[in-house]
């Protein structure tokens, strides 16, 4: 029972006096909007970025520092440019250089490296002689450079690249996946998908499997089957590298809420893991459900349905372009939080489940709510994955020689 208690404490101090903060943009200024649609700081900034961690850098006669929740200046405005807070340190240019700050604003002397990356899940990377490693937020180096690519982190694991072949690491630059393979995804429950020569198949505890037919395989998400092309159609994969569901479909997307899109022919609807249609195929397009038990679906519009397929918002509005995020972290389309980000007659808003916009206001442009306090470090979620840095310019996510997109 004691064990019960400490554990439920541990859970509820996660986040201590958190909120969510929009950056919103309105008579061509920034301000930012709370969850109640009110402004928690009026638009009044030229440029600016999200919360993080309680901060918000923030442009001021052409230099960047850091304000608090309350429009207070925490860090001065005394940077070429500044990228958001991850662990406790930034990354912000000082005169022509890159360098790590703490929320104190005090440089923090790093390891060298060739270039200045972003933390993300409390680790950046180093690069020496053209491979890469990892540091932590206390400037102490815990994998020494040795890999030719790291991937961003994605919930404590990374892709990482060794002599032309693929594997994957933990935060601490433990191999769970020895660099063997051609191609691999992101790491699920001790398994991930891989591809050996001209062979895909699923690495579980180590041990590579093949699929049967498989033809290219998928991120596993939040639930136990993936997508899989198999002669060119789409079917469903379980962790044991089973087809739980045949390849018969045109186009398919993860599985959320027990309900995946599929594509037939022209049209997408919504399958159970039985590969039963829960949702009939009637639309021109289809993303996953969120959490709160609603879909993003397209006719001529993007509108929104429930569970059952009744269409709860009609399809009136844009929303987010970007791809679905990995397992765990919020989804770029749809509800995030209760929330979900739309455009409309060239504005953007934020829509409620009931279908009201918050606070019935638009804007010249809206990001997505963030949590504008700093989490406790017990249990704390991984963060997502935060852009690198050149030292003399942003650059691209993977620590390489060349900018490089994620292996799929």
């Amino acid at each position: 029972m004691k064990k019960t208690l400490i554990f439920l404490l541990l859970v509820s101090i996660q986040f201590v006096n958190s909120q969510e903060l929009a950056l919103v943009k309105k008579n061509s200024k920034i301000g930012y909007l709370s969850k109640d649609g009110s402004f928690k700081i009026e638009p009044q900034y030229k440029s600016a970025r999200s919360f993080s961690e309680g901060l918000a850098a923030v442009e001021n006669g052409g230099k960047w520092g850091f304000i608090d929740t309350k429009g207070t200046w925490v860090i001065p405005a005394d940077f070429k440019d500044a990228k958001d807070f991850n662990n406790g340190i930034a990354v912000v240019q000082k005169d022509k250089e890159w360098v790590y700050i703490n929320t104190k604003g005090e440089i923090q002397k790093a390891p060298a490296t060739d270039k200045v990356f972003d933390f993300n899940d409390g680790v950046a990377f180093i690069r020496q002689n053209n491979k890469v490693g990892l540091i932590n937020n206390k400037m102490v180096v815990v994998l020494e450079p040795k890999y030719d690519q790291i991937k961003s982190f994605e919930n404590g694991y990374a892709r990482v690249e060794l002599n032309k072949n693929w594997g994957i690491i933990n935060t601490q630059g433990k191999e769970m996946v020895e660099p063997a393979y051609a191609e691999i995804g992101n790491y699920f429950k001790n398994t991930t998908w891989a591809r050996k020569e001209k062979t895909f198949g699923l690495v579980i505890g180590g041990k590579f499997t093949p699929v049967d037919g498989a033809e290219k395989i998928w991120d596993f998400e939040t639930q136990d089957l993936t997508y899989a092309k198999k002669n060119g159609k789409i079917g469903y994969i379980d962790l044991k590298g089973n087809w739980a569901i045949l390849p018969i479909y045109d186009k398919g997307k993860a599985f959320s809420k027990n309900l995946a899109p599929v594509l037939v022919g022209k049209k997408w609807g919504f399958i159970n893991p039985e590969g039963k249609f829960v949702i009939e195929p009637t639309y021109n397009d289809a993303e996953v459900f969120s959490t709160n038990g609603l879909a993003p679906i397209k006719e001529s519009n993007w509108g929104f349905i429930n569970e059952s397929g009744k269409l709860v918002i009609p399809t009136q509005y844009g929303i987010t372009t970007n791809a679905i995020i990995a397992m765990f972290t919020q989804q770029d389309k749809g509800f995030i939080d209760g929330v979900a980000r739309v455009k409309n007659e060239g504005k953007w808003g934020f829509l409620k489940p009931d279908g009201t916009v918050l606070a019935n206001q638009w804007f010249e442009n809206a990001e997505l709510f963030s949590k504008s306090e700093k989490a406790q470090p017990v249990a704390a979620p991984a963060e997502a994955p935060k852009q690198e840095t050149k030292t003399t310019k942003p650059a691209a996510k993977s620590a390489t020689k060349t900018a490089v997109k994620k292996k799929k």
